[in-house]
């Protein structure tokens, strides 16, 4: 028979949670929340657990569900079915929206119900058998670069994109076959319905995923913040530091300034770049991208010029790194041109769903590189832990990321502030 370890203990002391207000309420009252909702997170919690649904095997609790493309997020009471082996369910404390859940969910070509989410942090409920490195208890982050520590890509230091998850994900965007039995469901009109999942599947108060899919992260980091670490800070400080290796004194293009974009920035920074200019159309980013470094700011629409052209006489002949991180193949082409001939580097972050062909002309290769990213290069378990204690030592900024916190229930204005251009990073607590 399957063994399953479960959290037994209701009074199990929680993280200590101090969520951010939206950045223009006054500081003075954010202690002040953040202790109030921690408090009723507690209490949550110990009712879930005296539902007794945990005990039994099969968990019922909110979901926010996508029945199809285009469509408001349905808040749903689903059942997250008992981790199996070598699987691990985690109780989300708190989850942020990202670009690309919002980009799948614009897809009418996909199979829905939908189960959306990737960039989550929480605490393990229950292990399945055969999870030997994880425990009952666990902070971790639920990560979509998986790594089975057994391949090829696995063992070595010049790629993450290990061979038992990464070709799931790029094919269906889930970290398991299409044909094993979802862990989630929820029964409409008298019938039980199987929710597909999607990545790590966090916008649930329960997710469940491969222990291979989990990075255990120091307690003392709080959930809220690492949550972003999960994917978009992660992947623009590694697209720096592992891809491009940004070297001291250099420049370097952004194109993008969401949150991918700003973590480029800051790490850029942290690498010695002596000029970092940021490239978007929404004037409004500008001033918080020079906290995380930017220098130049440079709008498209002011200009006349393509923008390679305007960067390249901006620099005398180019930056020496290029970034994309909006994800549209013309942007790529042109984060290429805008590097330096000879030598210029261009790593591409963003990803385009859209299905077009990125082409450029010959010519444009003569002396610079262009590669893409996933992840940043990280590698989730090994790698990730050791990034997010750079929250605890402040060698990463977080905080301003953070522009609005809501309560679950609020994901649909959550999505809708995200595509307004109005919010970087929500991040949704589960009260």
């Amino acid at each position: 028979m399957r063994r399953l370890r479960f959290l037994r203990s209701q009074t199990r002391t929680l993280p200590n949670l101090a969520y951010k207000k939206k950045i223009s309420s006054s500081r003075s009252s954010r202690s002040s929340a953040s202790s109030e909702f921690a408090a009723s997170s507690q209490a949550a919690t110990c009712r879930r657990y005296r539902r007794g649904s945990t005990m039994a095997g099969v968990i019922k609790c909110r979901a926010a569900v996508a029945w199809g493309a285009n469509q408001a997020l349905a808040l749903e009471e689903i059942e997250v079915a008992a981790p199996e082996a070598d699987e691990v369910r985690i109780r989300i404390v708190a989850t942020s929206l990202c670009h690309t859940d919002l980009s799948f969910l614009g897809m009418v070509q996909a199979k829905f119900p939908r189960l959306l989410g990737h960039e989550a942090a929480g605490i393990i409920e229950s292990v399945g058998e055969g999870v030997e490195d994880l425990k009952v208890g666990d902070h971790v982050l639920p990560v979509y670069m998986g790594e089975c520590g057994k391949c090829r890509p696995c063992k070595s230091q010049a790629s993450n994109l290990c061979e038992k998850y990464w070709p799931l994900l790029r094919t269906t965007m889930m970290l398991h076959p299409v044909d094993q039995k979802s862990r989630f469901s929820v029964t409409k009109d008298g019938r039980n319905q199987p929710i597909l999942s999607f990545f790590t599947s966090t916008f649930s108060e329960y997710t469940v995923v491969k222990a291979d899919c989990c990075a255990k992260i120091s307690q003392e980091v709080p959930l809220d913040k690492a949550c972003l670490f999960a994917c978009g800070v992660s992947t623009g400080l590694g697209a720096v530091w592992n891809i491009a290796k940004v070297h001291a004194g250099s420049a370097v293009a952004i194109f993008g300034l969401g949150t991918i974009g700003l973590a480029v920035a800051d790490g850029a920074r942290s690498a010695g770049a002596s000029r970092i200019i940021g490239v978007d159309t929404n004037p409004s980013k500008f001033e918080l991208a020079k906290k995380f470094g930017v220098t130049d700011f440079v709008n498209p629409n002011d200009h006349e010029a393509p923008i390679q052209q305007v960067l390249q006489g901006l620099t005398k002949g180019g930056v020496d790194y290029a970034f994309e991180c909006v994800g549209k193949v013309d942007l790529m082409a042109a984060a290429l041109e805008s590097t330096r001939e000879g030598e210029g580097k261009t790593v591409v972050v963003g990803l385009d769903l859209s299905g077009k062909q990125l082409s450029f002309r010959p010519g444009s290769l003569f002396g610079r590189s262009i590669m893409g990213c996933s992840f940043g290069g990280f590698k989730g378990k090994t790698h990730v832990p050791h990034v997010v204690d750079k929250i605890v030592t402040k060698e990463v900024l977080v905080d301003d990321y953070i522009t609005d916190v809501l309560p679950f229930e609020d994901i649909n204005k959550a999505i809708d502030l995200l595509r307004s251009g109005k919010c970087l990073r929500c991040v949704l607590t589960m009260t």
